[in-house]
């Protein structure tokens, strides 16, 4: 590696590693490849623009946990057409490469390696898991490499080092000083059968079929325009997920959308979008007679509904998310349960709850279902 370009690795604090970097792949190199590596190719070429101006780009870290597919291909040559034509435009633009080492799937990998053996320590553990990190590190650079991508691939950087891990602590120790480091509750993705938390770019989603039920929010208007019916009036929600009712806070609408206060079955009025009256009463059996009273969403900001089973309100809240592919044109409302649902909580200063232990069962805040699986509810 050149001089010039160990200057750069220090200026943006990345460690120095000792760890074996080449995997034994009986992998034969083309001849052209072993020449550029033979004569240093890479560390010349940076040399040679030591005076140069600098263009950087990260490489955002492939995870390693396996051989590299045609999303690492793309990712890498792409940065690699990029930094090539830099070079030769008279800039300096040093790449190095780097790795996430640490998540759920190494982890899950080794504990299903290890099957029935209980006896495992959790350092013991850890270990294993940094071993089959380095592992996929070896095996990736060498399939890069093969690739002709030019790197100091002798020097990357990986999430697992000491000096890396270090590093992250010493920065969260500055956001510390700098008085921008707060507490809040947010929704992630958990997996109760492992009990951790996923990474969002981690979920992949599959056909499923799930329960989803229409449920009747009380509501007594508190706007002039509307607060003139006979009968009992109801903001109708639809939702596929009735294990996270009792933490509902609110009802989202579309301020664009027209929603219409429906005579249902002669007996009580019930809000939905103008425009789903028909699937409603399909899917509902219900007959839905128009009062000629329709509102855009926007009227309904602000006012209030109770929650179907607790004493306590919802309030009705304007969101672009709602829409009018499914359901009723309301949507339930539950920041702790949603990133949706979480960001148009924040908005209206809505209550995160999330009443659901690590195991996925309901905690005693929720009295008549604690120690349920919230699947088991519904």
């Amino acid at each position: 590696m050149s001089q010039d370009a160990s200057q750069y690795k220090d200026s943006i604090l990345l460690p120095k590693t000792d760890f074996p970097m080449k995997a034994d792949l009986n992998i034969r190199e083309p001849q052209i490849i072993a020449k550029w590596q033979s004569d240093n190719i890479y560390g010349k070429m940076i040399e040679s623009r030591k005076d140069k101006p600098l263009f950087t780009m990260q490489d955002g870290p492939p995870y390693a946990n396996g051989a590299i597919h045609m999303g690492h291909t793309l990712n890498k040559c792409l940065k690699d057409i990029t930094l090539k034509y830099r070079n030769i435009s008279q800039k300096r633009a040093v790449f190095i490469p780097g790795w996430d080492c640490h998540g759920l799937p190494i982890e899950h990998k080794v504990l299903k390696d290890l099957g029935d053996k209980k006896d495992s320590t959790p350092k013991q553990i850890r270990e294993l898991c940094r071993k089959e990190a380095l592992k996929w590190v070896a095996s990736q650079k060498d399939e890069f490499i093969r690739l002709g991508i030019l790197a100091d691939w002798e020097n990357p950087y990986l999430t697992l080092a000491p000096a890396y891990e270090a590093e992250e602590v010493r920065e969260l120790g500055r956001v510390l000083k700098n008085k921008i480091l707060y507490r809040g509750l947010k929704p992630v993705y958990w997996c109760w059968a492992l009990q951790t938390a996923l990474a969002e770019a981690e979920i992949e989603y599959q056909d499923k079929q799930s329960p989803s039920i229409y449920v009747k929010f009380p509501f007594k208007p508190s706007s002039k325009e509307m607060d003139s019916f006979d009968k009992p009036v109801f903001c109708l929600i639809w939702t596929t997920t009735p294990w996270t009712l009792p933490s509902n806070q609110g009802i989202a609408f579309n301020k664009d959308i027209e929603y219409t206060f429906y005579l249902a079955n002669g007996t009580e009025y019930w809000v939905i979008a103008k425009e789903l009256k028909a699937s409603v009463e399909k899917e509902t059996g219900a007959t839905l007679e128009d009062t000629g009273k329709t509102f855009k969403g926007e009227a309904f900001e602000n006012q209030k509904a109770r929650h179907p089973f607790y004493d306590r309100d919802s309030l009705l809240i304007l969101g672009d998310h709602v829409g009018l592919d499914a359901g009723t044109g309301l949507v339930h409302t539950a920041p702790g349960h949603g990133l949706d649902d979480y960001i148009v909580g924040l908005k209206y200063g809505l209550t995160v709850m999330s009443p659901v232990n690590e195991k996925g069962e309901f905690t005693s805040e929720i009295p008549e279902y604690a120690g349920m699986h919230v699947l088991k509810s519904q």
